[in-house]
Parts: structure tokens; C-alpha cells; sequence
């Protein structure tokens, strides 16, 4: 009897893969908004549609940053599933 092998299903990676470097950016960019409140646009990971709105709070245990919307939603964003960080369009 012949043995009928599974097809391996590829596993879609849980973050994009980035350097170092690419994140101390992120990393300084998250923290200078933060400090002067600054409203910017976030292109998460996954996600269709870009995210506009202030960091409200880093949290160093979960990785998790808060970024509170114009609706006054928190939206809590994994760090590494931030792709890019810019200042809004007026």
C-alpha cells in the first residue's frame, strides 16, 4: 500500500522580515511622535488600509503600540507589523 503524502501547506510569516536597522527607524520615528503628539499615517502590515492617528502609549512588554484615531479608537498595532511611519497629507 502506498503512502499518500499531504501537501505542505507554507506558512505565511507572522511579521515581515526586517533588518535592524529598518527598525531603530520605526522604533525613533514611533517615539518622536509620541513625545510631540504628532498625528501620522501608518502602513500596517496585513491590513488594506493605512492608519492615521497619535501613539498614544508603547508598551515594551507586549511590543504593542496604542495609536489613537481621529474617532478616538486606540488601535493596538503589533511593532514589528508597522511597515512605514509618515506625516499625514494635508
Amino acid at each position: 500500500m502506498a503512502k499518500t503524502k499531504t501537501p505542505t501547506k507554507k506558512k505565511e510569516p507572522k511579521h515581515p522580515d526586517r533588518d535592524e536597522f529598518d527598525l531603530e527607524e520605526i522604533a525613533n520615528t514611533l517615539t518622536e511622535a509620541m513625545q510631540e503628539n504628532k498625528t501620522k499615517t501608518f502602513t500596517i502590515y496585513k491590513q488594506e488600509e493605512s492608519l492615521t492617528g497619535t501613539v498614544t502609549k508603547m508598551d515594551a512588554n507586549t511590543k504593542l503600540i496604542h495609536i489613537k484615531d481621529k474617532y478616538m479608537n486606540i488601535h493596538k498595532v503589533h511593532f514589528l507589523d508597522i511597515l512605514k511611519i509618515s506625516d499625514i497629507e494635508s
